[in-house]
């Protein structure tokens, strides 16, 4: 018996080798839908794509000025900046204005959604005067949200080369354009010399809004992602380094916290917050942040928190804040022998992109997708389809205190591990059929010379060759890695295996997209989307599917009345705020006021849950949320399919 043990442990290896290869041999031969089942998947969604209205005036760039160290990979350098968001920003009870930043022009751009209504107003840049500003900086992301708690939605615009700017909405303004904003720093302190900005050059490319510790205010997360350095300061060289690793990246931008503590109204509105530079461990504060995203998994209203992060390790972090305590710990997947190291949450080597969670099994607990680079023929790991394995919230919070993130990937058996270069990514019903759909976008840079083969070779670098640039190999203009991907749309068709329908759908367009934004522009129920494209024009898909099944849709607001002011006001969105629907097929549906999830796309604050063709009203609907005290409410409310507004303070009420 003992030989035979011994045997067994020095075969062991081979034996899970084996284990691994087999299953990965049935999972490539896993079936796939036939011909007339595509069809038929295909024939519930319909898009229309529409072109964006710009302002004009601005000169267009192709590729960004970048330090002189840096110039061999400057398209390498210009590759991330395309976002954008849907929100209503009007007040016109519809999600029908876009916040966007265009790489061409590198500004920040306000713009209402084509088709009905596309000229309320005229689309115009957000202007920083008289904030200090200088040539060596670029937009990376755009997050509406009413900071100053009056109502009106301002916008939040992340930088690189500077700490970000709040433009806060003035309730005075008798149009929308620029100078219906008030812009005002989120780090406050000396960063001007002459009217020129000398402050803490961050280069920001993650930003998640969220009631960290629970007292009633929104917070900020930033996550930096090279560290404070002159990236895009061409008469500079030097002072800028690239990870030290790329599996172990952990030398990149610091990341923040921002904790509300006041603000105002009026003809000069303004808002303060503490920053918090040590909420996480040092070295989890510095991985190389491309996405991060919030939500409350276990039911305590304190959102969780992950991170994903290229170069090395996603971060997730279980939160155990006290009002005016932000305190959040690192929690992490289980390992087992045929589940590799980077298959479990915080353990990962591969390259995150961007991240959201939604509900993919309808058993009322949120499960994540997370894009990573899963090139054939280039760097293939694969997406991330974390499916939540706790029996419930209780457990999960048993799970999650202890450490533990239950979290299993199933992104090859579901068909979803392999798409491209991926980046955002969003969670949707976008046809009310009942089941989520997951829109992705992928590509890199866009050229003729294909150059996967170098970064092939920089990939399995001795890693202390890639802090220094100088080793890293040319990325000029006219290069191409993964420039000619495509959006994906992945449907799950009826054995429960997704396919990605893009092509079919007309979504395919083979140039680089980076942020996705979801929201009912027309409100008629069904979500429209909108992409932003790197180096190209975006585009918005109104959502034109037949035959689309029953949803509930939700505008949950505090129930404080906005600031008096000439324009209308939206109301403040109760970031944070969960919804539960459970049908009579004993399917639950949740949902969330999102405070900004995944790389560089936002949707809208508003819910929306698909309820599938069976779903009459009227529905119990649950509510959870805090007040502006921090006090917890959770109610049990009676609501018809179809949209409905409902404020929340001491308890919901339906406007």
């Amino acid at each position: 018996m003992t030989a035979t043990l011994g045997w067994l442990r020095r075969q062991l290896p081979g034996i899970v080798a084996l284990v691994l290869v087999t299953s990965v041999f049935l999972i490539a031969r896993l079936p796939s839908y036939s011909a007339a089942e595509t069809a038929t998947i295909a024939s519930k969604f319909q898009f229309k794509p529409l072109s964006i209205a710009l302002p004009s005036g601005y000169q267009q760039q192709t590729i960004r000025k970048v330090n002189k160290d840096y110039e061999h990979i400057d398209a390498w350098i210009s590759s991330v900046g395309a976002a954008i968001a849907m929100n209503d920003l009007d007040g016109d009870g519809l999600s029908n204005d876009l916040c966007l930043v265009d790489t061409r022009i590198d500004q920040a751009v306000v713009t209402p959604t084509p088709g009905a209504g596309g000229s309320r107003y005229a689309p115009f840049a957000l202007n920083p005067a008289p904030l200090p500003m200088n040539d060596h900086m670029a937009p990376m992301g755009c997050v509406p949200g009413d900071y100053n708690e009056d109502g009106r939605l301002d916008l939040l615009v992340y930088m690189w080369g500077r700490t970000p700017i709040i433009y806060l909405a003035k309730p005075g303004a008798t149009k929308l354009d620029a100078t219906a904003y008030q812009p005002t720093e989120l780090v406050s302190g000396p960063n001007s010399k002459n009217g020129v900005y000398i402050g803490a050059e961050w280069n920001t490319n993650a930003a998640t809004v969220a009631d960290f510790d629970g007292d009633g205010h929104d917070d900020i997360f930033i996550g930096n992602y090279f560290a404070d350095s002159p990236v895009l300061d061409p008469t500079a060289e030097g002072g800028v380094h690239m990870n030290h690793s790329m599996s172990e990246g952990l030398n990149g931008g610091e990341d923040y916290f921002f904790r509300w503590t006041g603000s105002s109204t009026g003809a000069t509105p303004s808002v303060t917050y503490q920053c918090l530079d040590n909420v996480l461990p040092e070295e989890a504060s510095k991985g190389w942040e491309l996405g991060a995203a919030a939500a409350d998994l276990d039911g305590d209203l304190l959102p969780e928190l992950y991170l994903a992060n290229d170069f090395g390790p996603d971060r997730m972090f279980y939160n155990r804040s006290t009002p005016g305590h932000i305190k959040l710990s690192p929690v992490t997947g289980v390992r087992s022998p045929i589940i590799p190291k980077s298959k479990t949450v915080g353990n990962d080597s591969f390259k995150g992109m961007g991240v959201d969670f939604g509900d993919l099994n309808h058993d009322g607990l949120y499960d994540m997708f997370v894009s990573n680079i899963t090139t054939s023929w280039g760097i293939e790991e694969s997406n991330f389809q974390y499916m939540n394995t706790a029996k419930d919230k209780a457990d999960l919070t048993a799970q999650m205190r202890g450490g533990v993130a239950p979290f299993k990937d199933e992104s090859a058996p579901s068909g979803t591990a392999w798409s491209g270069w991926g980046w955002d990514i969003k969670m949707a019903d976008f046809n009310n059929g009942g089941e989520l759909q997951i829109a992705q976008a992928t590509g890199f840079v866009k050229g003729q010379t294909d150059r996967w083969p170098q970064l092939q070779e920089l990939a399995t670098a001795n890693d202390q060759l890639l802090q220094n640039p100088f080793w890293w190999p040319n990325a000029r203009a006219g290069d191409d890695i993964g420039g000619h991907q495509t959006l994906h749309f992945f449907v799950k068709g009826p054995s429960g295996r997704y396919v990605d329908m893009a092509k079919d759908l007309g979504l395919a367009i083979p140039t680089p997209t980076r942020g996705i934004a979801t929201g009912d522009a027309d409100g008629d129920g069904r979500l429209d989307f909108a992409v932003a494209r790197q180096w190209d024009e975006p585009v918005f898909y109104s959502n034109q599917s037949p035959d689309t099944g029953a949803y509930l849709g939700l505008k949950l607001l505090r129930d404080t009345p906005a600031s008096p002011g000439t324009l209308p006001a939206a109301g403040s969105p109760v970031t944070g705020a969960q919804v539960c629907v459970k049908t009579p097929d004993g399917r639950m549906y949740v949902g969330r006021v999102d405070g900004s999830s995944g790389h560089s796309g936002r949707r809208s604050t508003d819910v929306h849950i698909g309820l599938g063709k069976n779903v009459t009203g009227p529905l119990t609907v649950n509510l959870q949320w805090r007040d502006r005290t921090g006090q917890v409410h959770e109610q049990d409310v009676q609501l018809a399919t179809g949209w409905h507004t409902i404020e929340l303070g001491l308890q919901a009420k339906e406007k």
